[in-house]
């Protein structure tokens, strides 16, 4: 589902009436609000969907499958999902 799938999914579900506009405004207001507490070190929870938080991943020493070369990996920060029971329930019934 691209960004532009979820506006369109989230007027329809909205059970009010919602200009495509002003829903827009809405998904990108929550998709910054979630960037911006991972970045600062928050978890995220959304109840009944699962918990995203962000994950320091250490430096380390990869390889070049097609040389053979080994190569440093820098430091990096990723995001991490760890969905809830519910949603496993939802997805499986």
């Amino acid at each position: 589902m691209t960004k532009k799938e979820l506006t369109a999914a989230v007027v329809e579900k909205a059970g009010v009436e919602i200009k495509k506009a002003d829903a827009q405004k809405v998904v990108d207001a929550l998709l910054e609000v979630v960037v911006d507490e991972l970045k600062a070190g928050n978890k995220v929870t959304l109840n009944g969907v699962g918990i995203l938080e962000a994950v320091k991943k250490p430096a380390r020493t990869g390889r070049n499958p097609r040389t053979g070369e080994t190569t440093q990996i820098a430091a990096s920060v990723a995001a991490k999902f760890k969905a809830s029971k519910a949603l496993k329930d939802a997805l499986n019934a």
